[in-house]
């Protein structure tokens, strides 16, 4: 096949070649992973234009001397090639190049050229090979010894290709071409930096002559008997006999089900539940075995047992009302954009987990597999979104038009192939701010009808009602909580959660209770995602933190990128305290001596924690006691507080209880809070520390009314109505009666 450059140009081409889209398993062959990466530095020529691209360089001959290099996963802008740019709502060629969909641009179209020289590695020889691009942006086309292998768009799911006609052993040359813009430009106007280049991780997989393709694991919970519902549907390929052997088993190792076929129906008698609270995790293992015996492959995959459905109007999980105390969260590193790493991951995670927040939607894009792999093991729930935003032409694009259909389509299906087995995920999400029509509602109808084990989510339906039937819940952007009141007193029957609230730009979050009291006065209110978790800056060349605009990057939406509730660097910021303290499942107050205690949790109860209560004067620890309740979920307690104030105890006294870890676990160690209440106690009299100090002479006159102390004094002028003078030690601190001024602290958006 000839590749062509029309490609780029015709909405109907998203992909040549490409491999179907399939689960995120793992598989041994022989105990061996035959897998070889292809991370590392790449030779690389940057051109401005297409037209100015060195059009032959894939071939196996052509000279690349004056090659440049670069890392590969990495963008292309944030090694020294072309420049960062921010836009949120409007195309980056805006002002540029006056264009309406299909058409891309010609003059502002950079073109990335990679090469790449490797040895195969000896365990993939004599092996079918694929080449797995984790993620490329935007559009890409791929050789291989010179013989073109084939092309993929989609900028944030993998793109495979068989490569065994074209590999050999020994000094194999890779090329991929990528274009900066395509037609799937259009469908990627996401609010964040726009970059191109190879940014996820690129690897050679090779697969046994029998081979699990794919694995489509349902996981079900009976809430009533307690057993789980196993059904595995297998993809096998290749060509040659065998049989396949299934086994489960639970975290310890133990064996609790054992099965044969490529489909499996059983139900598996006491499981543990997958939830947030209690992430209980099963292996599924695979075995493929020929005539005479011997392993094939072994492939397996984490299993969670949960049932999450939409019953009476409201969404649950095991059988229990769920609240999704969310952010929405972009893959971010200040130095290497969306480029993120294992340890970043990590540490989003041990924060999502530390400040009590138990969801997120992967906005506006599937993340890297791994992301999925760490929430199943810690516990979040995830709405995984397909990458898809039309937000600067959402009016009529995708709309309607059936040559955006199946691109569209696709990139709900490369999500639910590659995600399905993942138990965080409880919704999937057909996209964001893409308007409405046929188009999205084809996804809608696809994700309905291959996964009934999960709901569907797409927010835009308010622009066209027709389509309610796209989206199993009432999902807004923005409502004031009046709003919302207003929706949940005339409600359709969905239930409501606000995929987007609190922008959390500049100084903000402010009032957020408003929002989280509706949870208790509205069955059919099950919470929100903050917009955002982390800030969008980048650090420059000098070293500090810069925003759109700063790159010289025009057009641009400016410091628009800064919506996190931690800082680009991963400071944390004023505003978690907040959502720390509303998120929080554990609720308690202080009155009269008496700490109450209630269980907001859905499945566990308090005997994880242990309750601190200290009492202070003036920053001084007069007392602490400490207490162990198991208030089981959905319930409160409360305990009486020991500690009394001293005798003759004068002036104010602060209680505080502190609900702490008992033992370190995945997310945090040992005394970590997860939720505090205090007490003012104010025992009246004269205050100790006060006491003895000799009062303040005034002095009334006509014009000035005068305040002496020791060691200071004040003066007030009658005429101006202010302060005048204020005195200590000698010194004078005011030169003129204050104004008075009403201008408070930016708070940016």
């Amino acid at each position: 096949m000839i590749p062509s450059m029309e490609w780029l140009k015709d909405p109907k081409v998203f992909q040549v070649n490409r491999k179907p889209a399939h689960s995120d398993h793992d598989f041994r062959v022989n105990g061996v992973e035959t897998r070889q990466t292809l991370d590392g530095v790449w030779r690389f020529k940057y051109s401005k234009r297409p037209q100015d691209r060195p059009v032959d360089f894939f071939k196996s001959d052509y000279d690349i001397d004056g090659f440049d290099s670069i890392s590969v996963p990495g963008h292309i802008q944030l090694q020294g090639f072309g420049r960062p740019q921010y836009v949120n709502t409007q195309y980056p060629w805006e002002g540029h190049e006056g264009l309406t969909p299909p058409e891309i641009p010609g003059r502002i179209n950079p073109v990335g050229s990679y090469v790449r020289t490797f040895d195969l590695d000896p365990k993939l020889v004599g092996m079918d090979t694929f080449i797995s691009f984790q993620v490329v942006a935007t559009a890409f086309y791929v050789w291989l010894n010179g013989e073109f292998v084939g092309y993929s768009e989609d900028s944030c799911t993998p793109a495979e290709f068989n490569v065994t006609p074209y590999i050999r052993e020994k000094n194999n040359r890779l090329a991929v071409e990528v274009y900066t813009f395509s037609t799937a430009s259009w469908l990627e106007d996401q609010d964040f930096w726009r970059f191109s280049g190879i940014f996820r991780s690129v690897y050679l997989y090779a697969v046994p002559k029998a081979h699990v393709w794919d694995m489509r694991i349902k996981s079900g919970y009976d809430c009533s008997s307690g057993s789980g519902e196993l059904s595995v549907e297998l993809q096998i390929t290749g060509g040659c006999e065998y049989s396949a052997e299934l086994e489960l088993a639970d975290a310890d190792g133990n064996v609790v089900f054992h099965g044969t076929g490529v489909t499996v129906d059983a139900a598996i008698p006491d499981v543990l539940p997958w939830s947030a609270e209690e992430p209980n995790l099963y292996t599924l293992k695979v075995e493929l075995i020929d005539t005479d015996g011997h392993s094939i492959e072994t492939a397996w995959s984490k299993v969670g047992f949960r049932t999450f459905e939409l019953d009476g109007g409201v969404m649950r999980l095991n059988g229990k009302r769920i609240i999704f105390k969310g952010v929405n969260r972009h893959e971010w590193n200040a130095r290497r954009g969306r480029s993120i790493t294992r340890e970043d991951m990590l540490w989003d995670i041990r924060f999502l987990k530390q400040n009590n927040i138990n969801a997120v939607r992967t906005s506006h894009y599937p993340n890297q597999s791994l992301w999925y792999r760490l929430c199943d093991e810690y516990g979040i729930y995830l709405i995984d979104e397909a990458n898809l935003e039309t937000h600067g032409v959402w009016d009529y694009l995708p709309g309607s038009l059936p040559e955006w259909r199946e691109a569209v389509v696709d990139r709900a299906r490369s999500m639910y192939q590659r995600d399905k087995n993942h138990p965080s995920i409880l919704i999937w999400s057909c996209g964001n701010e893409s308007g409405c029509g046929d188009d999205i509602a084809a996804s809608s109808e696809f994700l309905h009808k291959v996964d009934g084990t999960r709901l569907v989510h797409y927010e835009g339906v308010w622009k066209d009602r027709r389509y309610d039937h796209i989206t199993d819940m009432e999902s807004r952007m923005y409502a004031k909580p009046d709003q919302v009141r207003e929706y949940l007193e005339h409600g359709t029957g969905k239930p409501y959660i606000n995929c987007e609230y609190m922008h959390a730009m500049g100084n903000s979050l402010g009032g957020m209770s408003l929002y989280t009291e509706l949870e208790d006065e509205f069955e059919s209110y099950q919470g929100g995602f903050i917009w955002d978790y982390i800030d969008q800056a980048l650090y420059n060349k000098d070293g500090n933190l810069s925003y759109g605009g700063d790159f010289e990057d025009r057009p641009s939406d400016y410091s628009f990128c800064t919506n996190g509730v931690i800082f680009a660097d991963r400071t944390v910021s004023p505003k978690v305290q907040e959502m720390k303290a509303l998120y929080s499942n554990i609720r308690m107050s202080i009155k009269n001596m008496v700490l109450t205690v209630e269980n907001r949790n859905l499945f566990v109860d308090t005997s994880g924690y242990r309750f601190v209560v200290i009492m202070e004067s003036e920053g001084e620890i007069l007392g602490r006691e400490e207490h162990t309740l198991k208030i089981a979920p959905g319930e409160r307690g409360c305990v009486e507080i020991g500690l009394r104030l001293p005798e003759r105890a004068c002036g104010e006294f602060v209680l505080t209880a502190s609900a702490q870890l008992i033992e370190d676990c995945l997310w945090a160690e040992r005394g970590h809070e997860v939720a505090f209440a205090q007490e003012i106690l104010n025992a009246g009299g004269e205050n100790p520390r006060t006491a003895g100090v000799k009062k303040a002479n005034i002095v009334n006159g006509n014009f000035c009314v005068g305040l002496n102390g020791d060691g200071f004094s004040m003066m007030f002028d009658r005429k101006e109505g202010g302060l005048s003078s204020l005195v200590y030690n000698g010194r004078e601190f005011v030169t003129r009666v204050p104004t008075v001024s009403f201008h408070r602290a930016f708070t940016d958006n």
